[in-house]
């Protein structure tokens, strides 16, 4: 195939996938989440009232965090999800990420997180059941970086 062929039915590829991907813009639906002082106040801005059954979600960090600028948080599910959400309650907002889970997709998700201090990691899984989900880690941050 020589080259300007294979340009051509890239180009159409790519002009095709954005169609067919989408996505919910948090931050534009939910703008209170992401102002919310509180992990509470954060869940209820962006669920409403719920009362998440505490199973279901493995939320995996260090137990010490070396650098809270960066700490390597994992959330993990079997549950068919439709979102899956990340608070902190240490920052002076509690809202981190959240997730929209395409139909079949699997949750395991990892991202770098910035806590400022010791404190505790929730995760909440919105089942495409119409119950939620929620697991929690709870990590110390060191002190300048040496662990102790």
């Amino acid at each position: 195939m020589d080259r300007r062929k294979f340009m051509s039915l890239s180009m159409a590829a790519a002009a095709v996938l954005p169609a067919s991907l989408s996505a919910i813009d948090f931050r534009a639906t939910k703008p209170d989440t992401w102002t919310a002082h509180t992990v509470a106040d954060a869940v209820k801005a962006l669920y409403g009232d719920i009362k998440p059954e505490e199973k279901g979600v493995k939320v995996k960090a260090p137990k010490v965090a070396s650098n809270g600028g960066a700490i390597p948080v994992t959330v993990e599910s079997d549950i068919a999800a439709k979102t899956v959400a990340l608070f902190q309650d240490v920052n002076p907002e509690a809202a981190v990420c959240v997730w929209d889970v395409q139909e079949g997709g699997i949750v395991d998700f990892m991202t770098k997180i910035k806590m400022k201090e010791s404190g505790t990691i929730t995760a909440i899984v919105e089942g495409t059941d119409g119950k939620f989900y929620s697991g929690k880690v709870s990590l110390e941050v060191a002190l300048g970086g040496c662990e102790g």
